[in-house]
């Protein structure tokens, strides 16, 4: 596989979105590995961690976000749904689970179905160790405030808690794990 192949494809322009894009994903990667080489015990794909972590947001293009440049119809919510049909089509499945499960620290269909989000109804939860390292290490970085600068743990608690209780343990047990 041919990570920048993959991203020249679907960011062809060198701009303010691909910037984004490409400094979030070597930032998630580069932490998702520095955890997994502190886990050896773990027995982490090492190779895999690397390519998924800069493949994980690679469907932010199709969405609505103009703070990061992504002018698509469709919502931010639906990124990782949309970037695995890209990776899917180009028959990384592997990879492909790792986008549609990282958004948040998972996303329940009953969570789909009570909000109405226009996703699949079905369960996108992280359930390999890789994907729930690459699901962490997103935490500590956003596309916007939290580009070049690490989130604290703290601030990755405090975010999930606008989310839920669950999201919030489940955070904690991923500390455990990785930190």
């Amino acid at each position: 596989m041919d990570v920048n192949e993959i991203i020249d494809r679907f960011y062809p322009q060198d701009n303010e979105l691909k910037n984004i894009y490409i400094v979030h994903a070597k930032k998630v990667a580069s932490l998702a590995l520095e955890m997994a080489r502190k886990h050896p015990e773990l027995d982490i794909d090492m190779q895999f961690v690397e390519e998924a972590a800069m493949l994980h947001d690679i469907g932010i293009f199709m969405t609505n976000a103009p703070r990061i440049y992504c002018f698509g119809t469709e919502d931010y919510l639906c990124h990782g749904y949309q970037g695995a049909e890209l990776l899917r089509a180009l028959g990384y499945e592997r990879h492909a689970r790792v986008c549609e499960r990282h958004t948040g620290t998972g996303l329940r269909s009953s969570q789909i179905v009570e909000h109405g989000w226009n996703l699949p109804v079905k369960d996108f939860v992280p359930e390999t160790l890789e994907e729930q390292l690459i699901c962490f290490a997103d935490k500590f970085y956003s596309k916007t405030k939290f580009l070049h600068e690490a989130r604290t743990f703290e601030q990755v608690e405090a975010s999930m808690a606008k989310i839920s209780d669950e999201a919030v343990e489940k955070v904690r047990v991923w500390a455990k794990m990785f930190m």
